[in-house]
């Protein structure tokens, strides 16, 4: 199955492509002129020993020279010391201005390659190559680039659009099947927030998807990339609409940072969007019922909507401590239905610690 889309980005654009395999990368790869040029495929030590060789030889037939940089895996090497060794590494291998970034692994390789070509000699091409879940609906598109700071997450990146997106679905099969089903907590945000009948599907099709038939699972991440794209052409920069698809990362992201990144970040989202449908229900946007039976839906995918370990009032602290925050308020995503969510800057911190005794396990 192949598919095909293009994201505009004021009078620029990129394309993603979607296949089943590396097949078409040389050629794609070719459209950049890299014959007298040198790519460096980073990832970690995940991913390296799967794909990089693959990746490497359909490069070599596009490049004058190909290079591997590798880093520990996780969200651990996701910080300015990473940053820092790969600037290192490519002022070694001698890359200049015109040379390319290859960004091969999950979001984490994504958010750090993307960031070290927005400011290596000011700007270099970069193009990615997700091999997660997570990364292919969700940072593959965007341009949202960054690093951690100490502790904070993706507290210093750049806006800075790839050359192209290259999604190979059929490296899906070598994720461990956690990383694989995190990746359906933003795929499941994105019907919840934009398309009924996407969310509909998704939960109709629960099974082959979770076994990863490939030709649904590759109409899946179209379909999803289609709701995101739409968004974030209108809002490039995150002024206005785009902050929609932050729905379960307010309290999702405050779950991440105080569990110490032991949960994924899809995990994490959904724990996020349990307490915002608490509080769209409470507010009477629709009723307990159909916000359970949202929950009941993501629980089906194995994917968690609630924590323990943690308390109410630390939860609301380190959301308030979040990038999102606004003057001092902090911009809540809500639902007032499946497929329809908006921006909401008047949820009150006592709300916000009802939803989070909503989602805390007893013990």
């Amino acid at each position: 199955m192949l598919k095909k889309l293009e994201v505009r980005y004021n009078e620029n654009s990129y394309d993603i492509l979607l296949r089943q395999d590396y097949s078409g990368l040389t050629a794609r790869a070719r459209a950049m002129n890299l014959s007298n040029r040198k790519v460096c495929v980073v990832t970690d030590t995940n991913i390296a020993p799967h794909h990089a060789a693959d990746v490497v030889k359909s490069l070599e037939g596009a490049a004058e020279k190909v290079v591997v940089y590798s880093f520990p895996a996780g969200e651990a090497s996701k910080n300015l010391d990473t940053v820092a060794g790969l600037y290192e590494f490519l002022i070694r291998e001698g890359f200049d201005r015109n040379d390319v970034l290859a960004a091969l692994g999950g979001g984490v390789v994504g958010d750090l390659t993307g960031f070290t070509a927005a400011t290596y000699l000011r700007g270099i091409r970069f193009f990615q190559l997700p091999t997660s879940l997570l990364s292919m609906v969700d940072s593959s598109i965007g341009g949202k680039t960054g690093v951690d700071f100490r502790a904070y997450k993706n507290m210093v990146g750049a806006f800075y659009m790839p050359e192209f997106v290259y999604i190979n679905t059929s490296v899906l099969k070598t994720l461990p099947e956690r990383e694989y089903r995190s990746g359906f907590g933003e795929i499941i945000k994105h019907g919840l927030i934009r398309d009924n009948a996407f969310y509909a599907w998704l939960v109709e099709n629960r099974e082959k998807l979770m076994a990863i038939d490939l030709d649904l699972v590759t109409e899946m991440v179209y379909r999803s990339l289609l709701i995101k794209k739409e968004v974030v052409e209108r809002d490039p920069k995150e002024k206005g609409e785009r902050a929609l698809l932050n729905f379960g990362h307010t309290l999702g992201h405050a779950v991440e940072k105080l569990k110490n990144f032991s949960l994924l970040h899809g995990e994490c989202v959904c724990i996020g969007m349990a307490a915002a449908l608490w509080i769209s229900s409470a507010r009477g946007n629709f009723s307990a019922a159909v916000r359970d039976e949202i929950l009941k839906d993501i629980a089906a995918f194995f994917l968690p909507v609630s924590v323990g370990g943690l308390s109410g009032l630390e939860l609301v602290a380190a959301a308030q401590k979040d990038k999102k925050m606004d003057a001092g308020q902090i911009k809540f995503i809500l639902l007032k239905e499946i497929g329809k969510a908006y921006i909401d800057i008047t949820v009150t911190k006592q709300e916000m610690e009802q939803a989070c005794e909503f989602i805390l396990e007893r013990e």
